[in-house]
């Protein structure tokens, strides 16, 4: 079975920002974020030895979860401009290197991520899901894993159905969209019921297992909120994308590219690296 990896690159990025030091290029702009991915893009790459490769990316506007409810994410503080302007940089390094990257308004990478996963799933193609954030978990199934940072971008969780079982006591992963729906999700500033914790959900939805059988038996008073807050957390599964597989295959990646790049950069580790490499794959 030929095998694909899918990198939430925003949730990547964001994770090697705030736990790598503020690194910096002669010019004096931070480079940190760029790093941290870049070395969690080839360790995974070595480990996973993935056929086809694809980083998906936030649109930088409102999605339709902004719309649907206003107060979405609206208490998070806005990122240092020099987070987005890595996140700039990301995205025109992958398309250097011949990596393919989307994206699309009114959407999150999430979305785009797990549309993807979905047409590979029937592809037969196995897939990992490469991020920071435990939401992808949903998407796990027999196809499709997830490699999840857990410290920093060093340390990673590989999860699939079993270990998403161990984590969350016994719930399956497509019982987590109806986990976050009743606790609600402060990270996103996702309502969920009143007086439902992480405890209780758990507890629910083993017995009952799922929002819709709860509400079925009158066990949830806050039906509209319930019903908003899982529309809220489950991640798409049917954005309409162009995705040709073929151009999305490891055998397009640009050594060349790379090292240029990295030594524009100034990542002088990773130019030694790569340089010593006499195969134009990765590793």
């Amino acid at each position: 079975m030929k095998k694909a990896i899918i990198i939430d690159a925003n949730a990547v990025l964001h994770k090697a920002f705030h736990a790598l030091p503020p690194l910096k290029n002669k010019e004096g702009k931070e480079t940190g974020a760029i790093y941290g991915f870049l070395l969690l893009f080839f360790k995974t790459l070595k480990e996973l030895k993935p056929d086809f490769i694809i980083a998906t990316f936030d649109y930088p506007a409102p999605t339709f979860r902004h719309k649907k409810y206003k107060q979405y994410k609206a208490q998070r503080k806005k990122a240092p401009q020099a987070l987005y302007d890595q996140i700039k940089e990301a995205k025109e390094m992958l398309r250097e290197i011949k990596i393919k990257v989307l994206e699309k308004k009114g959407y999150e990478a999430d979305d785009i991520l797990g549309t993807i996963a979905n047409f590979l799933n029937k592809k037969n193609i196995e897939t990992i899901i490469v991020s920071g954030d435990l939401d992808m978990l949903q998407l796990v199934n027999k196809k499709t894993k997830a490699y999840i940072l857990k410290k920093g971008v060093k340390q990673a969780v590989l999860y699939d159905p079993e270990e998403v079982e161990k984590k969350y006591q016994g719930l399956k992963p497509k019982q987590l969209v109806d986990f976050r729906a009743l606790k609600g999700d402060p990270s996103d500033n996702i309502p969920g019921v009143s007086g439902v914790g992480e405890k209780t959900a758990i507890k629910l939805l083993k017995k009952h297992r799922s929002l819709e059988s709860l509400m079925k038996k009158g066990m949830v008073k806050e039906k509209k909120k319930a019903l908003l807050s899982k529309e809220l957390a489950e991640i798409k599964k049917d954005v309409t994308i162009k995705l040709d597989l073929e151009k999305c295959s490891q055998k397009h990646f640009k050594k060349e590219n790379l090292i240029k790049m990295l030594e524009k950069k100034g990542f002088k580790s990773l130019v030694e690296r790569f340089s010593k490499s006499e195969n134009l794959k990765l590793f």
